[in-house]
Parts: structure tokens; C-alpha cells; sequence
């Protein structure tokens, strides 16, 4: 007599999978919100608590792999799995002539909802992190010794003196102009080079000067690769936490973007916290009915904070906190 061997079917599996994703994505989600609003929550601080986080994760050691492996990943496995289950699965929450279940309750409003903002948030993300990582992304130049960061930027008048506060030197057309002519003017040290084996201090002050003018070189270019606009300037910043502030105040100066991202947090805060609640079913930590009423709350309390973090960065950054 032979038993047949139990499998664990790999629908299964890739719904298990999909829901550990889906609860780190979530973690991620409170981390991101927490910093962002660090922009616009300490007013008068010139968003130092955002520069400080933003800095402190720009330098940890294999950025680049820990961005694919715990955050690209993830979604990516997340976003794959959501979108076949959107392909299969059917709203029952909406009225209909009859042909397909109706059935208006809270939890089937929760799921149609869940899915809404599924595609919301497919193609929120791309966006912002074409925008963000890519499009927008800090310039990095060497200059004596040390890195600056260039961004693009549109001018308005509260950039002023906030560049001042923030150490940040603003270049316009002119001032770019400004540099490649000083750049002419500099002595490149090239001609006073001369081989030998033994010290010469003249030709540590024309290695020097080489050194300078390359560096001075690169800095040119890099501005002048940015293209500026008659109504915008490059931010030259000595810090990517700096340059970072200066590009998400920028984008929510836009009425249009303040309205997008309004949209987009709201999505995220709800499909975060919804399948947060839907993981504690999936995987057993909440069985009764009452336990599952108690998490619902729980679940509204996480999206509401959450919500409070994610509006307060698209709305505050620049008008409570950045303006002038």
C-alpha cells in the first residue's frame, strides 16, 4: 500500500510569498513617510531632520544592492503577483443588473478598494521612482577633494535665502557663463611639469594647479550638461541630503503634483494597511471575530498615522516649512 505524498501547491507558496512582500513593502512604506515628513513637520528647522535621514542612507555601504535587493525585489515580486490576481479577480462590492454577486458589505468595498488602488499605485511608483531616482536625481561632482551635488531646480523668490541657510551657492545661465570664462582664465600648471626624482616645490604647486583645473573642469561640464532654463538654476549643494530637500521642495511648489501625490499617499497609506490586515488572516495570527475586528481598528489607527505623515510632506514641505 503506497501513500501519496502531500504537495503544497505552488499557488499557495506564491500567495505566501506575495503576502511576505507585501508586509515588508509596508515597513518600508513607514520609514519612507517618517523621513519625508521630516521636510515639513520641524518648521524653522530647514529640514535638517529630512537631510540628516536622507544622508545617513545615502552612505551606507552597497546603496545600489541593498536598493534592488530589499526594496526593488520585493515590489517587483509584489507588484507581479498583484497584477495577475487583478487580471483574475472580480469586484462584487458595486451594484449590477443582477448577473454578478452584489454584496455591499465592508469587507467586499475593503477588497474592490484594495484593487483599485493596486493600479494607482503601479503606476505611482514607476513615476516616482523614474522622477526621484533617475530624472531628478542629485548630479555628483568632485571638486577639491570633495563631492558636491548638483540638481535643477525652478527659481522663485523664497530661494534666496533659503540657499543661504542651507549653504547652497544657486548658478543661472549667467553664472554658468561666469565659470566657463574663469575656467579660460585659469592656469592649467601643465607647462611647468618636469621629470626628476627629488622634491621640487615648484612642481608640487603645478601639480597642484593641474589638479585644481581638472577639478574645475568637471564642475563646469556638470553644470553645463544640466541645460538650464531662463526660470531655473542649478543648486550646487555640499551634501545629497541638501540636494534631495531642494528637488522634493521643488516638485511640491506644482499644484498639479501636490494633487497627484494627494492621490498617491492615500492609495499607498489605504493598500498598506488594508493588506497589512489581510496578512494577519492569510498567514493565522488573527482567527476569531473578534480579534479581527480589534486588528480592523488597529489597522485604521496605522493608516490614519500614516496618512497624517505622508499629506503633511506633500503639503507642508514647501508651504508650511521651505517657502521662504
Amino acid at each position: 500500500m503506497t501513500v501519496a505524498q502531500a504537495t503544497i501547491p505552488k499557488a499557495f507558496i506564491w500567495r505566501r510569498i506575495h503576502s511576505l512582500m507585501g508586509l515588508w513593502i509596508v515597513l518600508f512604506l513607514m520609514e519612507h513617510l517618517l523621513t519625508n515628513s521630516q521636510a515639513a513637520l520641524w518648521v524653522g528647522d530647514n529640514g535638517k531632520g529630512f537631510v540628516d535621514m536622507v544622508n545617513a542612507i545615502h552612505n551606507l555601504p552597497y546603496l545600489e544592492v541593498i536598493e534592488i535587493t530589499l526594496i526593488g525585489v520585493p515590489i517587483f515580486i509584489h507588484a507581479v503577483w498583484g497584477v495577475k490576481y487583478l487580471m483574475t479577480s472580480k469586484f462584487n462590492s458595486q451594484r449590477s443588473d443582477g448577473s454578478t454577486p452584489h454584496l455591499p458589505r465592508g469587507r467586499n468595498r475593503a477588497y474592490t478598494w484594495q484593487r483599485i488602488t493596486s493600479w494607482i499605485l503601479l503606476l505611482g511608483i514607476l513615476l516616482h521612482v523614474a522622477k526621484f531616482r533617475f530624472i531628478e536625481y542629485p548630479d555628483k561632482v568632485q571638486v577639491d577633494g570633495h563631492a558636491v551635488y548638483l540638481v535643477d531646480i525652478s527659481m522663485d523668490t523664497g530661494l534666496y535665502t533659503l540657499a543661504d541657510r542651507l549653504s547652497v551657492t544657486l548658478y543661472d545661465k549667467a553664472a554658468i557663463a561666469r565659470e566657463r570664462s574663469a575656467l579660460e582664465a585659469m592656469p592649467s600648471g601643465a607647462g611647468a611639469l618636469q621629470s626628476g626624482n627629488t622634491y621640487n616645490p615648484e612642481q608640487a604647486m603645478a601639480l597642484g594647479s593641474m589638479q585644481r583645473y581638472a577639478a574645475h573642469v568637471r564642475f563646469v561640464k556638470a553644470l553645463e550638461k544640466q541645460k538650464v532654463s531662463e526660470d531655473h538654476v542649478i543648486a550646487c549643494a555640499k551634501e545629497f541630503g541638501t540636494a534631495s530637500l531642494l528637488t522634493v521642495r521643488d516638485t511640491f511648489k506644482s499644484p498639479v503634483y501636490i494633487g497627484l501625490y494627494t492621490i498617491f499617499v492615500i492609495a499607498a497609506c489605504f493598500h498598506a494597511c488594508n493588506g497589512f490586515w489581510t496578512f494577519l488572516i492569510t498567514w493565522g495570527w488573527v482567527l476569531r471575530m473578534a480579534a479581527q475586528r480589534a486588528w480592523v481598528m488597529v489597522s485604521i489607527v496605522l493608516m490614519a498615522l500614516l496618512l497624517f505623515l505622508g499629506l503633511v510632506s506633500v503639503w507642508g514641505t514647501y508651504w508650511m516649512n521651505l517657502r521662504i
